[in-house]
């Protein structure tokens, strides 16, 4: 019974999620705290370590609370789950998308899309920003440490966009992010 309320969940994530990964944070957050598989903080620090893991996001997310929840065979269900919407939609939409390419509409309709998804993003990374640096709202309590790193790694990006075209490395960022949390927790 758990694997296919595990199956069904990641099935929906993976059929509503829109713009990759990043975009479905906010779903798989109400999902996972509607079903009390998880806490906020602990989801918190999954959404950290699916992050700087190799694989999407969404994947990553999605066979760590499966297999939280039920092993293997839950991990197993709901990545399948989350992965299934979209290979079954490719699967359909390969000769019509070579053709829709084409259509003024088509592109219209998709070039909408560009602007919710990067809110969609945005939010997400802010909430997840305030989350690390307050902690709850109901009780606040500033965390010195992750402001200051936070307000650090922020400079280093910018600055580096300052620099170059495209900045930063997001793969570089990721490392030095977690060096400078090392250092700056495990001490």
């Amino acid at each position: 019974m758990k694997i296919l309320r595990l199956f069904l969940a990641f099935l929906k994530v993976g059929a509503f999620t829109f713009g990759g990964g990043y975009a479905a944070v906010p779903l798989i957050r109400e999902t996972v705290l509607a079903n009390g598989w998880l806490d906020d903080a602990r989801l918190s620090e999954l959404i950290a370590v699916s992050e700087s893991t190799p694989g999407p996001i969404m994947v990553n997310l999605a066979t760590y609370i499966g297999s939280v929840q039920a092993g293997v065979p839950g991990a197993i269900a709901a990545t399948l789950a989350v992965v299934l919407p979209a290979f079954v939609v490719i699967l359909l939409l390969t000769k019509a998308l070579k053709k829709a390419l084409t259509s003024e509409g088509f592109r219209a309709a998709f070039g909408t899309l560009r602007p919710t998804i990067a809110g969609i993003i945005l939010a997400t990374g802010v909430f997840l920003a305030l989350n690390n640096v307050i902690g709850s709202v109901q009780a606040p309590v500033i965390d010195w440490k992750a402001l200051l790193l936070t307000a650090l790694l922020a400079a280093v990006y910018f600055a580096s966009r300052k620099f170059t075209k495209r900045g930063m490395s997001p793969i570089l960022l990721i490392l030095l992010s977690g060096a400078a949390g090392i250092a700056l927790y495990a001490v």
